[in-house]
């Protein structure tokens, strides 16, 4: 790598490792404000995180899904889409997925697994083609659009696994008929899980390893094929790649329909690694906080695999911090939205550190994409 390379990454990661240290630093000032200890806070988290093999474990397992859909996030906004439907597209990839693994008994694990996988990326594609869909032919903005379908998607994922009630109604199509009440999927047959790399008690699967290769995929595409060029072109300037005859709308779709992918092969892997079963209450917000980590990784693939975990680490040291030192783990979600406030918003670390602008526009922001573009 040359000179002017090493500078130009290293203004691409100014901002972000400044935004992440002004974050814990406001942090830690609330924390103050308080009456908590922040030193005694983030020394419990860094336990928590990096303190022994079972807290490198929990990090790993993290960050796996965050990888994914901080890729959905960040392939999106290449192309000047703004994909919030991350949480949505997760969720129909665990209730397809879950749906070849709890059937399909007797198959062998080299046909039943990659078709559960397949299953999850396909409701996932499914969920992400509709916005791009209604986008190129309606007109109707993708921010929008994602955000009324995460909330199906969630009403839709409790149906499957509803558990009936005392009136005789019928039970959702998943639901588990030995769990009483409770709203839940039988467990996948293990010939639908994904394998151990290392066991119990630390439980590291093998869907770590094909969120890293598919980050790489992802950078490789983006950045050394005609597909990703043109990408890059729409979400620069849609008129001029129409101009030069990209096909922009064809390219939008094939986005969110990728994004989609993403994020229903986040769910897929978190639901055959580590679940084996769906609950609603298993969903958490492993999609909405795939926009900090996009944005925190500048959009870029690698920059993603860092950011997932970093936000990996902050997620499982949360516990150890508010056991050893009382601090709640409310602090975490107040520390990630200050990170995305900052990196979102650049000029506000430029200003606080007198980081003067570079000249070539290396920097790579959530507003460097287009907006409504028709």
């Amino acid at each position: 790598m040359n000179r002017s390379a090493l500078r130009r990454t290293g203004q691409l990661l100014l901002v972000p490792i400044l935004a992440v240290c002004s974050a814990l630093l406001v942090g830690a000032a609330i924390m103050w404000l308080f009456g908590d200890n922040p030193v005694a806070a983030y020394y419990g988290l860094w336990e928590g995180a990096f303190g022994s093999p079972r807290a490198w474990s929990t990090t790993i397992r993290k960050m796996t899904p965050l990888m994914l859909t901080g890729l959905s996030v960040a392939i999106a906004f290449k192309a000047g889409l703004f994909n919030i439907g991350a949480s949505g597209q997760f969720i129909m990839g665990t209730v397809c997925s879950v749906a070849v693994g709890v059937n399909f008994a007797g198959l062998p694990s080299v046909v039943h697994l990659p078709l559960a996988l397949l299953a999850g990326v396909a409701g996932g594609l499914f969920w992400g083609a509709i916005p791009g869909l209604l986008k190129v032919f309606t007109g109707a903005h993708e921010v929008i659009v994602t955000i009324m379908l995460n909330y199906i998607a969630s009403l839709f994922a409790a149906w499957t696994v509803y558990a009936g009630g005392t009136q005789g109604q019928t039970p959702g199509p998943l639901w588990d008929s030995t769990a009483g009440a409770i709203s839940r999927t039988p467990e996948v047959f293990v010939s639908a899980r994904l394998p151990w790399i290392v066991a119990e008690p630390y439980r590291v699967h093998w869907g770590v390893v094909i969120a890293l290769l598919v980050a790489l995929l992802s950078w490789w595409i983006i950045f050394k094929t005609t597909l990703g060029f043109s990408l890059r072109t729409v979400g620069t300037n849609a008129k001029a790649a129409r101009y030069a005859g990209m096909h922009v709308h064809g390219i939008t779709i094939l986005t969110m329909m990728v994004a989609g992918g993403l994020a229903g092969l986040a769910g897929a892997i978190e639901t055959l690694g580590l679940n084996h079963r769906f609950a609603p209450e298993f969903t958490g917000g492993v999609g909405f906080d795939g926009i900090t980590v996009a944005l925190l990784g500048q959009t870029h693939p690698l920059g993603v695999i860092l950011s997932a975990f970093l936000l990996g680490a902050l997620d499982a040291g949360s516990a150890r911090m508010q056991f050893s030192s009382g601090v709640s783990v409310d602090i975490i979600q107040v520390i990630q939205a200050l990170v995305l406030a900052f990196v979102a918003a650049p000029m506000i670390i430029r200003q606080l550190y007198r980081i003067r602008k570079p000249s070539d526009q290396a920097e790579s922001t959530l507003f460097s994409s287009r907006w409504g573009r028709s």
